[in-house]
């Protein structure tokens, strides 16, 4: 199993300058450092202050919005950090939620599996660089369908580094995994349980042996068990209440793949009334304890166990403690 270093997206301010993080990171021998967006920081800027900063440690996405950006817009940026950073983008995407897509970008959310799979088609073409790329789907239109009708077909002017960028999908629901191992090069799950991988046996099944699963674990280490599971548990609660529709939360569905559906309801319904530490709270120690690394460091340990037997290929750590890197290093690398 390797290593990644998940540094996520900014909250209300910058975070400390991550370089000197990320350098023990690659000291250490870890594989990866993967930033995040939602809608504030974005993903890409980061990444490149990072990989100036760096030489051999690979540069991911987890996730970029699929609706922030075109498959050209995407493709373009993919072949500029590709090539300063001779090789080391993963670029991971994700399709988001209804509120982010059409409240923040103004762009319609429905049929997201069929959005993702001609994003990614127009995508490859595109990288590829084979020849001008003409596509006619139900959501993008190359060159566009009613407009002045003086669109051509286009290729890339700057001959690609790689002619196959590694593509990783973020994904939760059954049919949007099973997509990743048709499509993708490997998948970014947020809250997954390696005691619980069964729920994903179905959409996983088909999977080409070289295709990674690259799992963020939050590590919170403290003797005090109930304080360690803290953060992921808030974590938990604002994703089960402030990031998605009441009625359509792919994480809250998850929880209840996972067996938590009463709890996952319990914690939205608190975090909708404004009671947000209540919500935290309801989260299920269980669950928390499932979904990271929390505890002394002999239970973390112990616990990794778990982790190193279950399908997941890279362990994408979320912490910024250089002694939590370092000890992770010891025991995995």
């Amino acid at each position: 199993m390797k290593l990644g270093l998940m540094l996520g997206y900014w909250m209300q301010q910058p975070p400390e300058d991550p370089i000197p993080l990320v350098q023990e990171a690659e000291r250490l021998g870890y594989d990866s450092v993967w930033t995040a967006e939602a809608y504030g920081s974005d993903c890409f800027s980061p990444l490149c202050w990072v990989g100036a900063h760096t030489s051999r440690i690979k540069l991911g996405t987890a996730v970029m919005q699929l609706s922030a950006r075109t498959p050209a817009s995407a493709a373009m940026t993919a072949i500029t950090i590709d090539h300063l950073s001779q090789g080391r983008l993963i670029l991971g995407v994700g399709v988001s939620g209804p509120q982010v897509v059409e409240g923040w970008y103004g762009q319609p959310f429905p049929r997201p599996l069929e959005r993702t799979r001609e994003w990614m088609e127009i995508f490859r073409r595109m990288v590829a660089r084979e020849e001008p790329v003409a596509f006619d789907g139900n959501q993008y239109q190359l060159p566009l369908q009613g407009g002045t009708g003086k669109g051509k077909p286009l290729k890339l002017i700057t001959h690609p580094l790689r002619p196959r960028i590694p593509v990783y999908m973020g994904a939760e629901g059954p049919k949007n995994v099973k997509l990743a191992t048709e499509i993708a090069d490997g998948w970014l799950p947020l809250f997954v349980s390696p005691f619980r991988m069964n729920i994903f046996e179905e959409s996983l099944k088909d999977r080409r042996p070289e295709f990674e699963l690259a799992s963020t674990v939050m590590v919170n280490v403290n003797d005090d068990l109930e304080q360690a599971l803290l953060p992921t548990k808030m974590s938990l609660g604002f994703y089960l209440g402030g990031m998605g529709a009441r009625d359509e939360n792919f994480h809250k569905n998850l929880m209840g793949r996972m067996g938590f559906g009463d709890a996952a309801e319990r914690v939205q319904d608190l975090f909708y009334e404004g009671k947000r530490a209540e919500a935290f709270a309801a989260v299920p120690d269980e669950l928390a304890d499932e979904i990271s690394l929390s505890g002394p460091w002999d239970r973390i340990v112990d616990r990794l166990q778990a982790w190193k037997e279950s399908p997941v290929t890279t362990l994408l750590v979320a912490s910024r403690d250089p002694a939590v890197l370092q000890r992770l290093a010891e025991e995995v690398l």
